[in-house]
């Protein structure tokens, strides 16, 4: 099973670490493509930091992200999931999972990222600023460039394996399964259910999706369908209600009602 997580917005910067290594990240089919992010991005934040400014739609507060951006290449490293550091994160709780579920973490996660592509929890990456719909001189829309990539890198690290795409709507414009992958595809959508009324709640969506995919690597099943994954999700306890199959894969519903 691999399951693929967006990204945060908000990153913790690491005081020290080894500088980024691009050839030591997982996943190396998409080094060449990283490079051209990379660079792109340290020289638009080194040569026109107030273009910069617009193109990653920062506010006066947060000008000093032009200048981390801009030394990228030397900025100390941590693990990816010391870097990331959002709702859905906090909720996953990575540093508190037991020895065996990290061991889960480590090959059943892949995080989508604006600059890597992917990466997996145990990766070295620096904090960055980047966002999903960004287009940066010299490199055009960053998601146009993920689509040119992503694909192989992907159905590679699924292998024969589910794909649970957790992915928000920006992030799933890097790369959409192909129909032939569809019966191994399962997309989930978090529904708040009050008084009878259902809605989608962006921060609760993040939480929810956190301590679900916990619970997923406490539980150590693996999966190999849309419906078999909702029968582990229901057994943990989850309302799961699941959808007809399309040709993008089979949507789960998680049923909450508390926030």
């Amino acid at each position: 099973m691999l399951i693929l997580l967006p990204p945060s917005e908000g990153k913790a910067a690491p005081g020290r670490g080894r500088p980024l290594e691009l050839g030591a990240l997982s996943l190396p089919s998409l080094t060449p493509a990283r490079e051209r992010v990379l660079d792109a991005l340290v020289a638009l934040c080194r040569d026109q930091p107030d273009h910069a400014a617009t193109v990653l739609g920062l506010s006066r507060t947060q000008l000093d992200l032009i200048q981390r951006n801009a030394t990228l290449a030397d900025a100390p490293t941590a693990r990816a999931d010391q870097i990331y550091d959002g709702v859905l994160y906090e909720a996953l709780g990575l540093d508190s999972l037991s020895p065996t579920a990290k061991r889960r973490a480590a090959s059943r996660l892949a995080i989508t990222s604006s600059l890597f592509g992917l990466v997996r929890v145990g990766d070295r990456i620096p904090a960055y600023r980047l966002s999903g719909d960004a287009t940066v001189p010299g490199l055009g829309p960053v998601a146009g460039l993920w689509r040119e990539s992503l694909g192989p890198a992907v159905t590679d690290a699924m292998g024969k394996g589910l794909l649970v795409d957790l992915r928000s709507s920006m992030y799933a414009g890097f790369w959409r399964p192909p129909a032939e992958l569809a019966p191994r595809v399962a997309t989930v959508r978090v529904l708040h259910e009050v008084a009878g009324r259902r809605q989608v709640v962006s921060h609760f969506n993040k939480a929810t999706k956190g301590r679900l995919v916990r619970d997923l690597l406490e539980d150590g099943r693996d999966p190999r369908t849309p419906g078999a994954l909702a029968d582990v999700l229901t057994d943990l306890g989850w309302k799961v209600e699941v959808a007809e199959e399309t040709k993008k894969g089979t949507q789960l519903d998680v049923v909450v009602t508390e926030v």
